[in-house]
């Protein structure tokens, strides 16, 4: 079995799903005590949240880039960045290893097609849904995005950042995150990204009547896949 270096802490709140789904995944396909190797490297989140929304971007990709050097030291095989939005320094924290990194978005366009959806809303942070770094990895699939208008976009990077990073769900918030996905559906999206790893801590595949598609289960997923490619099933 390979060795998953997770790079994780922001926020901890998702991370802690990525540790739960990977080893569940192993657990299913390979029973008995079978657990998952897995080499975590947590960053200190309110740091890396400074220089992101200072747009120092290249000083979070420093930062990371050297955790994931710790993480490749300790043996990892390839490594996850456990957010959407800090895949935009991806290409800096690339270049600073010799193991590969499994991009979330490329692990959800597959999924996208796996389900045949061409057109797709992105609920994320608001660098998430208003820069390319993410959408153009879609596009380069075929894959048309739809984002949220400016307001939809600071109520989600709100409710991001004041609760679900801090551990409150709010059922207002579901409310406001069911009108936003219907407004999107209404615009022509035939499912939804759920392009923020705490998303899935506040909406549901109940809450909705068109398909979720929760990045932080699709990446663990492939990830608990990736490692078990060369062990054999009980």
């Amino acid at each position: 079995m390979k060795t998953i270096g997770l790079l994780g802490g922001m926020s901890w709140e998702s991370t802690v799903h990525y540790y739960q789904i990977i080893n569940e995944e192993v657990q299913k396909k390979l029973g008995g005590l079978h657990s998952a190797k897995i080499v975590l490297y947590s960053v200190e989140f309110a740091e890396i949240e400074q220089y992101q929304s200072s747009g120092q971007w290249e000083k979070c990709g420093e930062i990371l880039g050297k955790a994931a050097k710790s993480l490749e030291a300790a043996g990892a095989d390839f490594i996850l960045i456990c957010t959407n939005t800090i895949h935009k320094v991806a290409p800096q924290i690339t270049s600073m290893i010799q193991i590969p990194i499994i991009h979330i978005a490329d692990a959800t366009a597959d999924e996208l097609e796996k389900c045949g959806i061409r057109r797709v809303g992105l609920l994320g942070t608001k660098y998430t849904m208003t820069q390319d770094f993410y959408k153009n990895r879609l596009a380069d699939r075929g894959i048309e995005v739809l984002i949220p208008d400016a307001a939809d976009v600071d109520v989600i990077n709100t409710v991001i950042f004041e609760e679900l990073c801090v551990g409150k769900i709010n059922e207002a918030s579901r409310k406001k995150f069911q009108s936003i996905i219907e407004k999107l559906k209404e615009a022509g999206a035939e499912g939804v990204i759920l392009g923020c790893t705490e998303l899935g801590l506040l909406i549901r595949q109940s809450d909705v009547s068109v398909p979720l598609f929760d990045t932080t289960v699709i990446h663990a997923k492939r990830a608990a896949q990736i490692a078990m490619e060369d062990c054999v099933q009980r």
